[in-house]
């Protein structure tokens, strides 16, 4: 891999940018093996990272939160987590909200498949030997509080309609190889 794929968002149209932090993950550092996936040869713990978010324009009605590696030797990425139809009045999700059954969700909040083929938050999982893998982790202020799609959809689905509803997005980005 000489150069590395673009980043999700760089060819959709531009919105506003507003702050997400985290106490679990870094932008551009390693991710901790809590957020390494528990298969494919990896033996992590396969928990979300915890995120909280501010900035975001007053007219938000509702959020989204994605994960996906442009890095993937897939030829389209991999996503990784995808959490749609989070209330405005949320600013934060705990660690382990992504947890299979999505009982540390927000209600009305749900998890679409992800490409492991499950509706929860699957951790990094890059091959042995590829160079440090980017995982980015963006939130979505949205123009709507349901974005009308049900937890079966791809995520190529959710972020279909995800284009088409945000109004803001922040994003970070830590990596992991091995």
């Amino acid at each position: 891999m000489t150069e590395r794929a673009p980043l999700p968002y760089d060819f959709l149209p531009e919105v506003p940018s507003f702050t997400v932090e985290s106490d679990d993950v870094s932008h551009g550092e390693r991710l901790a093996d809590a957020q390494v996936y528990n298969s494919f040869g990896m033996s992590g713990q396969n928990i979300s990272p915890h995120l909280r978010w501010s900035g975001f324009p007053p007219e938000t009605r509702g959020f989204a939160v994605t994960a996906y590696d442009p890095d993937a030797p897939t030829g389209s990425g991999f996503w990784h987590w995808l959490v749609v139809d989070i209330p405005a009045s949320v600013t934060e999700l705990s660690a382990d909200a992504g947890a299979a059954g999505g009982a540390g969700l927000p209600a009305g909040a749900f998890m679409v498949r992800n490409d492991y083929g499950t509706k929860d938050f699957g951790g990094a999982a890059p091959p042995a030997g590829d160079p440090p893998h980017r995982y980015v982790f963006a939130v979505h202020a949205l123009d709507t509080d349901k974005l009308g799609i049900d937890s079966d959809v791809s995520p190529a689905v959710a972020g279909f309609n995800l284009r088409f509803h945000t109004i803001a997005r922040a994003v970070i980005i830590p990596e992991y190889g091995h």
